[in-house]
């Protein structure tokens, strides 16, 4: 269970809690090296401290990824621990369901940096790394509300951020090339703080939902399961 020194590094945003907790959790399950991020210090320290009992190789650091500042010093803070990120799961969002036609252009702006600018800024900082060196993984978590394929994407600035997040996928997979594998993966309704408790679905049954691939589509279901295949595909 134990990641040792050469077991892949997992980067995941946005993970004291719901659906990126279950993914690192599921992630250092199978050996890998865990970087919990979180916003909140106290909050992310206590999600990975429950993680590392049973010999889990996890780590806080603490990351808003609506700050390019604290992008940046995350990245430092890794280069200079020569703790090179293997797989990048943005998994930070926040949910809004306002009208686009409603919505003040403050709150627009923070749906924006935080569901697609937040995962363009890890992106940009970790992703040349991983072509560097020549293997790589990057899954970020959309939803079906941004789904373009048969209708215009619901839920105001939450579904349009997430659609931008689409275009960002296969936009990454492009410019990336073939060694890195990029996909986005809809775990729909779960029960987590977002989703509310009457959500059907626990956090780690997942369900089966639309994904969005980039250049790879890993066999699995679109849950945190799935974002593990994803992650961890050959």
């Amino acid at each position: 269970m134990t990641g040792g020194p050469d077991a892949r590094v997992a980067l995941v945003t946005g993970a004291n809690r719901g659906i990126g907790y279950e993914i690192c959790r599921q992630l250092a399950e199978r050996g890998l090296r865990i970087v919990l991020t979180a916003r909140t210090s106290a909050e992310g320290r206590e999600a990975a401290g429950r993680l590392a009992r049973g010999g889990r190789d996890v780590r806080f650091e603490q990351l808003d990824v609506a700050d390019p500042a604290s992008v940046e010093a995350l990245f430092r803070r890794l280069a200079e621990g020569h703790l090179p990120v293997d797989i990048l799961v943005n998994n930070a969002g926040l949910y809004t369901t306002t009208p686009l036609l409603s919505i003040d252009e403050p709150a627009l702006l923070t749906a924006v940096q935080v569901n697609f600018l937040g995962a363009w800024r890890t992106t940009r900082a970790f992703v040349p790394g991983m072509r560097d060196r020549g293997w790589g993984r990057v899954v970020n978590i959309s939803t079906g509300y941004a789904h373009l394929a048969s209708e215009p994407p619901a839920a105001g600035a939450y579904g349009l951020a997430k659609a931008a997040l689409n275009a960002l996928t296969r936009m990454t997979a492009a410019e990336a090339g073939p060694r890195i594998k990029v996909n986005c993966m809809s775990p729909g309704w779960v029960a987590t703080r977002m989703g509310g408790t009457g959500a059907p679905t626990s956090v780690a049954e997942g369900a089966n939902q639309q994904r969005a691939p980039g250049n790879a589509e890993p066999a699995g279901t679109a849950s945190p399961r799935w974002a593990r295949s994803a992650a961890l595909c050959p």
